[in-house]
């Protein structure tokens, strides 16, 4: 499931980089496209602004086929506090982009891709990721109402990722 999980991530990560170059973040003193997964960061009660985070939070797996079919849900957190040049009037503009490059990022075909293996790529170890047999493919997003936390507006969005479990994959 990991296999699907990170190429989930991966995936989402160029899409969202590829509409919006300027969305990037910095963590720890490191400029990066702006998603994260929650899971692979240093445990923090800091929620970033003007990024996508993700965190998986649901997981069934349907044995009865050749292949075991994982079914994962994947919350997308995202907040703004607006532009502080605007005094934050702005944040709803800014919550209305990220909701859309959201939108075409999981919209936009094909909704799947080949499942990628990135052990040993990451690092900067200069391997290659592997590609693997099967494919990952997701559902349509659902978005939640909209948090307002202060002077912040949040949202959740979810959406079903599915993947068949190959042979070795844990």
């Amino acid at each position: 499931m990991q296999n699907a999980r990170d190429t989930f991530y991966v995936t989402l990560r160029d899409r969202l980089a590829a509409l919006n170059p300027a969305r990037t973040m910095v963590l720890r003193g490191v400029t990066r496209p702006g998603a994260l997964v929650e899971e692979n960061e240093l445990a923090s009660a800091y929620q970033p602004v003007n990024a996508f985070s993700l965190r998986w939070t649901g997981l069934s797996v349907d044995a009865q086929g050749s292949l075991p079919l994982a079914t994962m849900v994947c919350e997308i957190r995202y907040a703004t506090d607006g532009d502080s040049g605007n005094g934050g009037m702005d944040r709803g503009r800014l919550l209305s982009a990220m909701d859309g490059e959201l939108a075409v990022a999981l919209s936009s075909t094909p909704q799947n891709v080949r499942k990628m293996n990135y052990v040993g790529a990451a690092g900067g170890s200069g391997l290659a990721p592997a590609a693997m047999g099967t494919n990952v493919f997701w559902g349509d997003t659902v978005f939640g109402a909209v948090t307002v936390n202060g002077e912040r507006l949040e949202r959740v969005a979810t959406v079903d990722v599915f993947s068949y479990q190959e042979a070795g994959e844990l």
